[in-house]
């Protein structure tokens, strides 16, 4: 048992005398207090008690949502980069295929054919008479950001054969089943020259086929089908007319060319803003774990910084003087 003098133990004294606070919890001689433990009120916070908040349960669940996103963000800045891939080789094989020379249209499809992807919007050429007899109406197509037709003409190349010409658009009529103002084909023998294009389907265009339509009309320009009714085998695909030989009196709108200015350069774009994403997820989820640690630093250095109140003590405990006992009266016997 260490030696006490005056309510002060022999390890304060020591203490007191070294500059350090005294193991037993009183205040020392030169204002020192014992070092509190780990957690209690005016500890000095370690790195552990600081960032023990990122186990909570909330912390938990935004740590969770930032590990779901990032890899989110990388698959979708990869997919817009695999679309402005294949977007600009296909725009650049449309450029390349809307300069080159016309050629005869039986030399890239055939009766019940298809036409190559990478023969799309080759410049063709083909000599015929048009069958306004078995002409079509193609419905719900938009032009001059107008609803309206295209006017789908099949032009008879002998042999038994012959190809679908869009002869371009007409707006709509005043009601949905009016009919629209269509000029009439030219007669007798033309040439014309236009692109040349696949047949659609719902999974190209995009457009729900349905039964039940007006008679003349179609929703898309599909070879096989339309072929089903006709006294002629069709080539496959169909032709955007550009140009006739001799011109027609009258015409529709002309179909215009396909745009490839833009190429990919929006899926590029989108790209990069993906990936930038990622950088703000993770900058935002690093932002806000300092914020929430150097808030529970200042809440822990005021803490520190407050008065601490001395514990009350009672008379007859270690370091307060007993009262003097009153004498007692003495007993009568």
């Amino acid at each position: 048992m260490p030696e006490v003098s005056g309510g002060v133990s022999r390890i304060s004294v020591i203490g007191t005398a070294t500059g350090q606070p005294s193991p037993d919890g009183a205040e020392t001689g030169d204002g020192l207090r014992p070092w509190p433990e780990d957690g209690a009120v005016g500890a000095v916070p370690t790195l552990g008690s600081v960032y023990r908040f990122l186990l909570t349960p909330r912390w938990i669940a935004l740590h969770v949502v930032v590990l779901l996103v990032i890899p989110a963000f990388v698959f979708l800045g990869q997919w817009q980069f695999g679309r402005f891939e294949e977007r600009s080789a296909s725009s650049e094989q449309i450029t390349a295929n809307l300069e080159a020379p016309a050629v005869p249209v039986n030399r890239l499809t055939t009766a019940g054919g298809t036409v190559r992807t990478q023969d799309k919007y080759r410049t063709v050429t083909a000599t015929g008479v048009f069958d306004p007899a078995h002409q079509l109406l193609v419905r719900r197509r938009v032009q001059d950001k107008a609803v309206g037709f295209y006017v789908l003409t099949p032009l008879t190349t002998g042999s038994g054969e012959a190809v679908l010409v869009n002869r371009g658009w007409v707006k709509a009529g005043a009601t949905a089943d009016a009919m629209p103002e269509v000029p009439a084909p030219s007669t007798g023998e033309v040439t014309v020259t236009g692109r040349l294009r696949p047949s659609e389907t719902e999974e190209s265009s995009g457009i729900r086929d349905r039964p039940g339509l007006p008679a003349g009309q179609v929703l898309l320009i599909n070879t096989e089908s339309i072929g089903k009714g006709l006294p002629y085998r069709l080539l496959g695909g169909y032709v955007d007319l550009v140009e006739q030989s001799p011109a027609a009196a009258a015409a529709p709108a002309p179909v215009p060319a396909p745009d490839v200015s833009e190429g990919g350069g929006l899926n590029l774009a989108y790209g990069v803003q993906w990936w930038l994403f990622i950088g703000v997820a993770i900058g935002g989820w690093a932002l806000l774990i300092r914020r929430e640690a150097a808030d529970l630093r200042a809440e822990a250095a005021k803490k520190r910084a407050e008065p601490r109140e001395e514990p009350r003590r009672e008379p007859g405990e270690a370091g307060e003087p007993k009262k003097p006992e009153e004498p007692k009266e003495p007993v009568e016997a």
